[in-house]
């Protein structure tokens, strides 16, 4: 009778196979011109103009650079060039990505979620630029006396800064004091409008996808370099400008003995070159499959590496007159962050035969070096979900509509008189440890549980040589040692966070933490979510899960000689069975 009812009730239901459906639409780039200006435009931003160059000047002049260099070659130059591969070599972002190890998904999550946090607070960024452009065409920019309603008492104009009364008074100048011009609360209208119009911009030149972002970075990433060198061209020839100079690149070994040096040096690799983020993973995905990723690796490092240099150049030249006509010292002019770009700098242009002009290419300047970023981050952000979820593909620009009126929206409290406190707490907290902790996870993912020479083999088929023992050394040891040693000094050094010299209460501090955790908890959480659902035992759970599902090529012909490539070398195939089925 159980026999018969045993009969009766069929053979048990096979697991259910899980289908991967690849995005035929998702899109390729016209030339490698455009994937080479995107990247550029991607990893070069404003972090290289007000960041870089503080840093560089706070931390031992020249002295930085090695740090700086040594952390660039050991962690930045083998994750740059790890991460295009992958996108390469899967045509897939940065969720799909983490099909080589299931089990680690989470960070994927992890990555959207920092990139969301990114995209709010660097669009308000870019809506300072556009706001200070704006007061360009008054007749007299705003920022260049103390006769205006919203100016104190203590305001002082900076050439007279040396004459401003005794060394006990409290002074600030005309231009922190436009800057700083409400009391915290309340919607800065002038603001939000920015806003708005960064936002139609993304829109209209991302709707397109890698199609319209490719024609828009012909502008957007060299243009700013011609601003550049024309602002260089004119700093140096001001009074003062080679005393600035020299403060920048003066060396002074004995900084090369602190930690915290080291982590600030670790910390604006991760910002200047973008690994961890998954820009680079997506922009990849688009490529030609046997595009020559190395060079693409060394050229735009390099480049990126080159202009945050010359734009310490630039700013500096400029303290240095500002220097010269105050009469304060180059120390305490310089500063770093917004500060920087939006104080200290129009402050010195403001001294200048016709300030208007050189404040308008300035602002503007930044504003393109910004508005690249963010075209690579909210393509990011849209293939991810389109790779993830096929209905969504039928729906892309609907899909990038609804994305930036979203992002606007959670923005908007940026947009308030306490909006750069908001804006630096995310800075701050939300994303560079969150990159580092990706960065880990990836590498070991890749190096360790894929395995270094399955990683290689991959190139090998994919660009027709295998990578050499360098990069296997690299991949394998150094790279995860820095990695590590990096996210250590990163949290025991962290600074105390302070914004125009008024240190955060301890609740914004904790929510500022709470950011890092709401992203990098999803690694943790996802491992255990697919602990809780296994069907399996644990050990055979972790065992499929820790291989790759779908691990190949993108296009179908690719991935049939993939197949046959790796049977050649007697290596299990990464196919589902449906996949497998489809290509023969």
């Amino acid at each position: 009778m159980a026999k018969n009812q045993k009969q009766a009730e069929g053979p048990p239901r096979a697991m259910k196979e899980k289908r991967i459906v690849r995005d035929e639409e998702r899109g390729h780039w016209n030339s490698k011109t455009e994937f080479i200006l995107t990247l550029v435009g991607y990893a070069i931003g404003i972090g290289n103009v007000w960041r870089f160059p503080y840093l560089c000047y706070r931390s031992g002049g020249a002295a930085f650079l090695i740090p700086y260099i040594l952390m660039v070659i050991f962690a930045g130059v083998p994750l740059f060039y790890m991460e295009i591969l992958i996108g390469q070599f899967s045509s897939t972002g940065c969720t799909g990505m983490w099909r080589l190890v299931p089990l680690f998904k989470g960070a994927g999550i992890a990555q959207i979620i920092v990139n969301s946090y990114c995209m709010c607070y660097y669009s308000v960024i870019i809506s300072y630029p556009i706001r200070m452009m704006s007061y360009c065409f008054f007749a007299k920019v705003p920022w260049i006396s103390c006769d205006n309603s919203w100016n104190t008492e203590a305001c002082v104009v900076a050439e007279h800064i040396s004459s401003g009364g005794n060394s006990s008074d409290i002074i600030v100048t005309s231009s922190d004091e436009f800057f700083h011009i409400s009391d915290i609360g309340g919607i800065v209208w002038e603001q939000l409008v920015c806003s708005i119009v960064v936002w139609i911009i993304v829109y209209f030149c991302v709707m397109g996808g890698v199609k319209s972002v490719g024609k828009v970075v012909y502008f957007t990433a060299p243009f700013p370099y011609i601003l550049l060198f024309i602002l260089f061209l004119r700093g140096v020839t001001l009074p003062g400008a080679w005393s600035g100079i020299k403060y920048f690149v003066y060396p002074e070994w004995k900084y090369l003995l602190d930690l915290k040096v080291w982590a600030d040096a670790s910390i604006q690799m991760f910002f200047g070159l973008g690994p961890g983020w998954g820009g680079l993973i997506n922009m990849a995905s688009f490529n030609n499959f046997r595009n020559n990723a190395k060079l693409d690796t060394y050229l735009v490092i390099s480049i990126n590496v080159f202009t945050s240099f010359f734009a310490g150049l630039v700013v500096f030249s400029v303290l240095g007159f500002l220097s010269e006509k105050s009469g304060v010292p180059v120390e305490n002019v310089a500063t770093g962050g917004a500060g920087l770009a939006f104080i200290a700098y129009p402050e010195a242009l403001a001294l200048m035969p016709i300030p208007q002009l050189w404040a308008l290419m300035f602002f503007f300047m930044l504003f393109l070096l910004g508005v690249s970023t963010v075209f690579v981050i909210l393509e990011s952000f849209v293939s991810s979900i389109l790779d993830e979820w096929m209905w969504a593909r039928n729906y892309k620009w609907q899909l990038t509509l609804c994305t930036c009126i979203t992002f606007l929206a959670l923005s908007s409290v940026m947009c308030t008189n306490a909006g750069m406190f908001i804006l630096q707490l995310l800075d701050w907290y939300s994303s560079a440890i969150a990159v580092i902790c990706i960065c880990l996870v990836e590498i070991i993912m890749v190096s360790w549980i894929y395995g270094t020479k399955n990683f290689m083999m991959d190139v090998e088929f994919m660009l027709g040589k295998r990578p050499s023992l360098y990069w296997q050394i690299l991949w394998q040891w150094i790279t995860p040692i820095v990695i590590i040693f990096i996210l250590i000094m990163s949290i025991a050094f962290i600074r105390t966070i302070t914004y125009n010299d008024i240190p955060y209460p301890s609740w914004a501090i904790i929510l500022g933490w709470c950011s890092f955790v709401s992203s990098v908890m999803f690694i943790p959480l996802y491992i255990i979510n697919i602990m809780i659902q296994k069907r399996a035992t644990f050990k055979e759970s972790m065992q499929k899960r820790l291989k790759p599902l779908d691990w190949t090529p993108g296009d179908p012909k690719d991935r049939e000689e993939y197949s046959a490539f790796r049977r050649q070398r007697r290596m299990p195939d990464f196919m589902s069975e449906t996949d497998v089925e489809s290509s023969r």
